[in-house]
C-alpha cells in the first residue's frame, strides 16, 4: 500500500512546521544560556511535557511494539510504570538540586559542576565517555525511524536516516533549546491526536470499548501478565533503578529540563506532570500494540506490527498524521539529546582543550557549530547501525552502559550522604561499570535482568565502597557546595 498524496502533504506540513519553529527560535537566542537552558525561563508545563516526550522515540513503535506483540503487558510494567514512579517520587529532590546548581553555580551543562565536585580529570572522563556513548544511542533512534519509513513508503534505510536526521539537524542548529522545547510541545499534540485516533480505530475493530478488557483472553498465554520471561520481576527492578538514575538527570537532556526551570517549585511541578503522563498515556498508546496478535496473527517480524496496523486500519490523511507522530517521537528525544550533548562539548570539553572557547562573546557561535557537527556524527553512526546489534540491542544495552557508569557519580555526587566520595570513587565506578558492561557483552549470563543491571550495580557498589574507604579526604569546597544545594 502506497501513501496517498494527502498523507504525504500531512507529513510535509509537519516537517515544515519543525523548520519554521527552528527559524522562529533562532531569534530568541542571544547567548549560550538562551541556546542551552532557555535563559532559565522554561515554564513548568512546557518543561514537564518536554521531559515526557523526550523519553520516547521511534524505537517505541519498532522495538517496543515487537515486545508488546510477543510479551504483552509486561512492557508497560518495566518501562512506563518504573519511569512514572521514579520521576514522581523524587520530584522534590533532584529537580530542585538542578535548579539550585544553575542559580548558584551558573551551570548550563549538566556536567559543569563536576569539576568542582570532583576534579577536571573526572569531569573530562565523564564528558568524553557520555558523548561517545550518545553517538550510538542517538544513531539507534535514527535507525528506528528509518525502519518505520521503510514499512510505510519503501524508502531505503539509508534515505530514511538522512531525511529524519537532516531535518532535525537544521532546526536544532538554528534554534537551540527553545526550538527543541516548542517542537516538543507541537510533537506532543500530534502524538496525542494520532495515538487517540489509533486507539479508537482498534477498539472499534475489536468490537467496542469492552475489548480493552476482553481482548486479553484472545492473546497468547502470558501476554496479560505483569511479568513475562525474560522480562521478569528482577528485570523490572533493574530497570526501576536504571530509570531512577536516567530520568532524574542520568540522561543529560532530562536534567536540562530541570536546570532550565525558573524556580525549584516549577521544576518539581514539571516532574510530577511528566511522571503522571508516563503512568497514564502509555496505557492508551500501547493498546493497539498489545492487540496486534489478534489483528495480525503469526507475524514473522513483530517489530513491524504498529506500522502495518496503521496502513491497514486508518483512512487517508490519518495515516500521514500517525507517521508524523512517529517522526515526532524520535525527533523529540534525539533533538533534546543533541542540544544537551552540544552543551557538554561547548561548556565542558572545548574549554579544557583551549581557553579561547571560554569567551562568552563567541559562545553562541561555538554552540551552533558543535550542534551541527555532533548531529552529523550521529547520522553517520546510524548508517552503520546493523554492525552494533540492531535497534533493540542498541537501545537496551548501550542505554544501560551509559546510565550505570556515568549517572552514578553524577547523581550520587549531589547527595550529601555521599560527600566523602571523591574523584577516585567517581572514576573507579565509571571504569568498573564499563568493565562490567564489556563482560555482559562477552560472557553468557543466562539472565537478561543480570545483563542489564550488572553495569549499574557494579558502578553503585564501587562508588559507595571507595567513598567509604577514603572518607574525610573531601575538600571543604565540596562539602560547602553540597550544603548549598541541599538547603533552601
Amino acid at each position: 500500500m502506497e501513501l496517498s498524496t494527502v498523507d504525504l502533504i500531512v507529513i510535509g506540513l509537519f516537517f515544515l512546521l519543525m523548520l519554521l519553529i527552528g527559524v522562529w527560535s533562532y531569534f530568541r537566542n542571544t547567548d549560550s544560556e538562551d541556546y542551552f537552558v532557555a535563559g532559565g525561563k522554561l515554564p513548568w508545563w512546557l518543561s514537564g511535557i518536554s521531559h515526557h516526550v523526550s523519553g520516547y522515540s521511534g524505537a517505541v513503535f519498532v522495538a517496543y511494539a515487537g515486545l508488546a506483540y510477543t510479551h504483552g503487558f509486561s512492557v508497560y510494567i518495566w518501562w512506563a510504570l518504573t519511569i512514572g514512579l521514579t520521576v514522581m517520587v523524587s520530584a522534590k529532590v533532584f529537580p530542585v538540586f538542578w535548579v539550585r546548581l544553575r542559580k548558584r553555580f551558573r551551570i548550563q551543562s549538566p556536567l559543569e559542576f563536576l569539576e568542582t565536585r570532583y576534579n577536571l580529570a573526572t569531569q573530562q572522563l565523564m564528558a568524553w565517555s557520555g558523548v561517545i556513548l550518545k553517538l550510538f544511542d542517538i544513531g539507534a533512534k535514527w535507525a528506528a525511524i528509518a525502519i518505520l519509513l521503510n514499512v510505510f513508503t519503501g524508502i531505503s534505510l539509508t534515505w530514511g536516516i538522512l531525511i529524519s536526521g537532516g531535518i532535525s539537524l537544521l532546526y536544532i542548529t538554528f534554534g537551540g533549546l527553545w526550538a527543541v522545547i516548542i517542537t516538543d510541545f507541537a510533537q506532543f499534540i500530534v502524538q496525542i491526536i494520532a495515538g487517540l485516533v489509533m486507539f479508537v480505530v482498534v477498539v472499534q475493530k475489536l468490537g467496542g470499548l469492552e475489548s480493552v478488557f476482553t481482548v486479553w483472553d484472545q492473546l497468547p498465554e502470558g501476554n496479560s501478565q505483569a511479568f513475562n520471561d525474560p522480562y521478569t520481576l528482577g528485570f523490572a527492578l533493574a530497570f526501576l533503578f536504571i530509570n531512577f538514575l536516567s530520568y532524574n538527570g542520568g540522561q543529560w537532556n532530562l536534567a536540562t529540563r530541570y536546570i532550565s526551570a525558573p524556580t525549584e517549585r516549577q521544576a518539581s511541578k514539571a516532574a510530577w506532570l511528566s511522571g503522571a503522563l508516563y503512568l497514564v498515556w502509555p496505557l492508551i498508546l500501547f493498546f493497539p500494540m498489545w492487540a496486534a496478535p489478534v489483528l495480525l496473527p503469526d507475524m514473522e517480524d513483530p517489530t513491524q506490527s504498529y506500522g502495518i496496523l496503521t496502513m491497514e486500519l486508518l483512512p487517508v490523511g490519518l495515516i500521514g498524521l500517525v507517521i508524523a507522530s512517529l517522526f515526532a517521537n524520535t525527533m523529540s528525544m534525539t533533538s533534546s539529546d543533541i542540544n544537551t550533548i552540544s552543551a557538554v562539548i561547548s561548556r565542558d570539553i572545548l574549554p579544557a582543550v583551549n581557553k579561547k572557547f571560554r569567551k562568552e562573546a563567541t559562545s553562541l557561535t561555538t554552540a551552533r557549530f558543535t550542534t551541527f557537527l555532533f548531529t552529523l556524527g550521529t547520522i553517520v553512526i546510524a548508517l552503520q547501525f546493523e554492525r552494533f546489534g540492531g535497534v533493540l540491542g542498541l537501545i537496551i544495552s548501550w542505554f544501560g552502559a551509559l546510565v550505570g557508569p556515568i549517572a552514578i557519580p553524577m547523581l550520587f555526587g549531589l547527595i550529601p550522604w555521599f560527600k566523602s566520595c571523591g574523584p577516585r570513587a567517581a572514576i573507579g565506578s565509571i571504569l568498573v561499570g564499563l568493565l562490567a558492561f564489556v563482560i555482559t557483552k562477552n560472557v553468557e549470563l543466562n539472565s537478561l535482568a543480570l545483563e542489564v543491571s550488572l553495569p549499574v550495580l557494579s558502578s553503585a557498589f564501587t562508588y559507595i565502597l571507595v567513598g567509604f574507604l577514603e572518607r574525610d579526604t573531601v575538600p571543604d569546597k565540596v562539602k560547602q557546595m553540597l550544603s548549598d544545594i541541599a538547603q533552601e
